[in-house]
């Protein structure tokens, strides 16, 4: 494949023993021996009413959710068949179902702007009631284990990023095309078909599209890893959702303070959404986490998310410190963004890295 010259680490990156760990059940599916969460989910029998009010398809959710790691290891271990599912409602339309009740009244991401997005109002990402897709194709610049990743890059974002480097996508300077969920779930077979290792959803960022995601993939038969390539910057809710649905969360750790969440990003009470987020994340799938060092930010920030990692999701989190900021967008707004890494700020955080003792760190990619 054309691709193992290209990426030749993206071959050889499950021999190294932390990664093969940490990102075990991903594993599994990249090679056919597990089956997506997205179809474990479609398995699981829900029985609910859709005219049920929401805090009780809430209580049924969180039944079945309890159920589900139980569920999961059954099909693992291969005393479950995803042929011999039960018939009727399942645990992916209950999911879509509280997904369409939080479109009513938009509140995917921390923000919750409650705008009506069934009715085409539109709040803070611009996102209405479709899916608009900027891309879509076999991305070879991502972590090594997820290359070749299909990656469908969706218009609208929960953030304002002053540093943005995919400003055209989240600033919405293009439109992108829409795409029905039939339409979407022909692109993600066609992409597994051409050898792409997973479902990478990314932006912009994915939240604002949580609903119209859900809905997608049941219409997916085909096994692929689901990647949730954000911000960290969505709900409780949200992340309720995406537990049992998601494979791999691919999460940016961007601020280890909320001064400079608020100041570069427009992003309040960051530091909480994120944490909250990266736990229930390694709660209910496998994790990445990036962390994109900026010019002048080790000590405020680099610095506290690695502390916070290491405390809070182990050494042995897989982590990407990443070093290739450059100015985009309005940079120039702040002094100290206006420039890339020095090679002094690189080596700081690699030391501040070594000084927690973070084992599973991405290599340059």
């Amino acid at each position: 494949m054309m691709w193992r010259i290209i990426r030749p680490d993206a071959f050889t990156v499950f021999e190294d023993p932390h990664v093969s760990q940490s990102l075990a059940r991903y594993l599994g599916i990249v090679r056919g021996k597990n089956l997506s969460k997205f179809l474990i989910s479609r398995s699981i029998k829900a029985d609910f009413d859709y005219a049920s009010p929401e805090e009780e398809l809430w209580k049924i959710h969180s039944k079945c959710l309890e159920e589900y790691s139980e569920i999961e290891h059954d099909f693992d271990k291969g005393r479950r068949n995803f042929k011999d599912m039960e018939k009727g409602t399942s645990f992916l339309d209950l999911k879509i179902e509280l997904a369409r009740r939080i479109m009513k009244s938009c509140h995917f991401c921390v923000r919750r702007c409650g705008v009506d997005r069934l009715e085409g109002h539109k709040g803070y990402c611009k996102c209405g009631r479709e899916l608009n897709v900027s891309s879509f194709f076999a991305h070879m610049g991502e972590e090594p284990e997820l290359v070749p990743s299909g990656t469908v890059f969706t218009c609208g974002c929960s953030m304002r990023c002053i540093i943005c480097q995919n400003w055209e996508i989240s600033q919405w300077t293009e439109s992108g095309t829409l795409y029905t969920p039939q339409e979407m779930g022909r692109v993600i077979v066609s992409l597994k078909n051409n050898g792409c290792r997973n479902l990478n959803m990314v932006g912009g960022d994915p939240t604002p599209n949580c609903w119209l995601w859900l809905r997608t993939m049941r219409e997916v038969e085909v096994n692929i890893a689901t990647v949730w390539n954000s911000n960290s910057y969505y709900s409780q809710e949200t992340a309720e959702l995406l537990a049992g649905f998601i494979d791999v969360y691919l999460l940016d750790f961007k601020y280890g303070c909320n001064e400079h969440a608020e100041e570069i990003s427009d992003a309040p009470m960051y530091w909480e959404a994120a944490t909250r987020n990266h736990l229930m994340a390694k709660k209910y799938g496998e994790l990445i986490v990036r962390v994109l060092v900026l010019p002048g930010h080790n000590e405020c920030c680099t610095r506290p998310i690695i502390e916070w990692i290491v405390e809070n999701l182990g050494i042995d989190t897989r982590v990407n410190l990443m070093f290739q900021y450059r100015p985009e967008w309005r940079a120039n707004e702040r002094p100290e963004l206006r420039r890339r890494l020095t090679r002094e700020e690189i080596n700081e955080a690699i030391d501040i890295s070594k000084e927690f003792g973070l084992i599973n760190i991405v290599r340059d990619i």
